[in-house]
């Protein structure tokens, strides 16, 4: 079978119908009340065809005439945020081993290194959007390697962790959506959706904190 019809088939048939479920069942899984029924069912059916998705489009993106930096850089922090995301479950738990985490972490980061070299070392000349990429996936996976030294700040913080992975997740989604389609002028599909998604994560974490923090003895 030829390269065009391949990608054709993983476009039209995997990527694009999968990631348009995911938009949809990532964006109930983030209104709905956290641990229900249909925040768990819209997460699973979220986290799988994302997953699929930014699958495929790892694959459309080294293939001849598809080359891109865009599918390539959405399709890693998608499932790098969605792995961990669903790994960090596990986190409250009494026992856990952080083998596969801390593989995850190096792995993110050194793509990151790579993904801010690679145009330089061969084109001599720095690329944006893998620049961009990279510096996140540096700061995430040097980050995450430090919360993996302190497991009881770990085992307390599980749920910020993720509902911050998984939304993370959904914004790599939306992000693609935006681009894709050019929703908004030039550069801002970027960085819209990341905007709004970190205003949603600061609230969920300010909200957590709220309820961990100690009521005071009244007088």
């Amino acid at each position: 079978m030829e390269i065009e019809r391949i990608a054709e088939i993983l476009i039209y048939f995997i990527h694009a119908p999968l990631g348009g479920i995911a938009l949809l069942t990532g964006g109930i899984s983030m209104i709905a009340k956290k641990g229900n029924n249909v925040h768990k069912k819209s997460g699973r059916i979220f986290f799988f065809s994302m997953l699929f998705s930014a699958i495929s489009a790892f694959i459309i993106s080294v293939l001849p005439n598809h080359e891109s930096p865009f599918l390539f850089s959405i399709g890693l922090f998608s499932t790098y945020f969605l792995i961990s995301g669903l790994r960090s479950l596990k986190f409250k738990q009494k026992e856990f081993q952080l083998k596969t985490d801390k593989i995850i972490a190096y792995l993110i980061t050194l793509t990151g290194i790579v993904m801010i070299l690679y145009p330089i070392v061969l084109y001599s000349k720095l690329n944006i959007i893998l620049s961009v990429f990279g510096v996140v996936g540096i700061v995430f996976g040097l980050r995450d390697l430090k919360l993996f030294k302190d497991i009881k700040h770990l085992k307390k913080n599980w749920l910020k962790l993720h509902l911050g992975k998984m939304t993370g997740g959904y914004i790599a989604a939306v992000s693609a959506f935006f681009v894709v389609n050019q929703i908004l002028p030039g550069i801002w599909n970027w960085f819209v959706p990341g905007i709004i998604g970190s205003g949603y994560i600061t609230y969920w974490m300010i909200k957590l904190n709220k309820k961990k923090k100690p009521v005071a003895n009244k007088v």
